[in-house]
């Protein structure tokens, strides 16, 4: 059957087919390859009970909450305090757009949705200044990795909820890898601005300046401090966040910048209603499959096939970074998280990997997946946004995807990384 399976799957996902019906019509060609006429009857209630977890309620509202802030204006002010903090560094826009990601991914977890939104500021921005477009679209694509892996994070949500994981736990653990993304990507910018001579501010910012940018973008900033402490210390669980999360983005809209109107909502909903949609379709067919390969007791079959190769705890943890890099190439991270979590998650378990550390593990290679040719979902919004072609993105996002690669490394191989804040808010005995 895992032949075969994997045959369709292949073949549907290189002709174009949309995830969400390819995971579909595999899993309905694994029933029809199985023989019992009667499993057939498992696919309503599979379909309904992917989606039928409490816990995924926290991604449609922090969805619902990163729109919100885009509407009120949000980005160009997070932009604007990112430029007076470090405009005046070699290639400063450059820099300015990753430490805009990491403001802004406290707000959306979402790295598509970070790259529409500083993208569409800062790209423009960047080729005005003299950068190249094509590095422009690259540093915009890749800094918005930074956006899943600080909390809050869509992606943990989804984790989390399917494989029994905490989803608070994997907030916590993603905090120190998420920010040792952004000075590894600047290094490397700062080398790429040196070597093509790019701008800088003519002076660093004066002290009044930067407390008058600072008061402008508190409200902003507090967002990922009030919805990220509140998780952490117990006051309220990640769904009870998302709801918090809206509750702040209409209080600020409304009463505080008064830049959001009642008109507005509707195409916030909209929009929030449309993402929703897509994924809870690739959720509801995922479950289908994953079933049915737990069923066929693949991940047992997985574990014992690697395990007869090599019992090395550090050789197996590269086989699947390097597995989950190619899968991300090609396949929607969501896809990806559901029918591969139960897979490789029992594998690593069994080689003394924390369940947390492998989801951060995990999620980290697929949001990678976002940036890298030729299938990144971040890399067409770029293009898209730059007016540019997967070609001319390609090779100056390379040496930032390497960094990325390096964080990822340093997170598989040291645990303390990922593992640390996690066992001191006592989330790990």
């Amino acid at each position: 059957m895992t032949a075969i399976v994997s045959v369709i799957f292949f073949s549907l996902l290189l002709m174009g087919m949309p995830i969400g019906f390819v995971l579909g019509v595999t899993s309905l060609a694994a029933i029809l390859k199985i023989g019992i006429p009667n499993l057939m009857s498992i696919i309503p209630s599979r379909f309904y009970s992917g989606c039928d977890l409490f816990p995924l309620m926290a991604m449609p509202l922090f969805i619902l909450a990163g729109e919100i802030m885009n509407k009120t204006d949000i980005s160009n002010r997070l932009v604007h305090f990112s430029t007076i903090l470090i405009g005046h560094i070699r290639g400063g826009l450059a820099n300015v757009n990753i430490l805009a990601s990491v403001f802004f991914a406290g707000i959306t977890g979402s790295a598509v949705a970070d790259t529409a939104a500083i993208g569409t500021m800062l790209i423009p921005a960047m080729e005005r200044a003299g950068y190249d477009r094509g590095f422009s679209a690259a540093i915009t694509a890749a800094s918005s990795c930074i956006g899943p892996i600080i909390p809050p994070s869509t992606v943990m949500v989804i984790y989390g909820a399917f494989m029994g994981v905490s989803i608070s736990g994997l907030f916590a653990a993603g905090i120190i890898p998420g920010l040792l993304m952004a000075p590894i990507l600047m290094a490397i910018t700062y080398q790429t601005a040196k070597k093509k001579n790019y701008p800088k501010a003519d002076k660093r910012a004066s002290l009044s300046e930067f407390f008058e940018a600072g008061k402008h973008s508190l409200l902003a900033l507090l967002m990922p401090i009030i919805i990220l402490g509140g998780i952490l210390t117990g006051v309220f669980t990640p769904t009870e966040a998302g709801a918090v999360a809206v509750f702040y983005g209409l209080l600020i809209g409304f009463f505080v910048y008064r830049n959001l109107k009642i008109r507005d909502l509707w195409e916030i909903l909209a929009k929030m209603t449309h993402t929703t949609a897509i994924v809870f379709l690739i959720l509801a067919t995922a479950s289908i499959l994953s079933w049915l390969l737990a069923a066929e007791q693949i991940p047992q079959k997985v574990a014992s096939l690697v395990l007869s190769v090599t019992m090395n705890k550090y050789l197996v943890l590269l086989f699947i970074n390097l597995f989950l890099l190619f899968v991300g190439c090609f396949m929607d991270q969501t896809a990806a998280l559901i029918v591969l979590g139960p897979v490789l998650a029992p594998l690593a378990i069994k080689i003394g990997v924390h369940p947390l550390q492998f989801g951060m593990i995990m999620c980290l290679n697929l949001v990678i997946g976002l940036t890298t040719p030729p299938l990144g979902a971040c890399l067409f919004t770029c293009c898209s946004v730059a007016k540019i072609s997967i070609e001319e993105i390609t090779k100056p996002i390379l040496p930032l995807i390497l960094g990325l690669i390096i964080v990822l490394l340093i997170v598989t191989f040291v645990p303390s990384v990922s593992m640390f804040i996690p066992k001191l808010l006592g989330f790990v005995q």
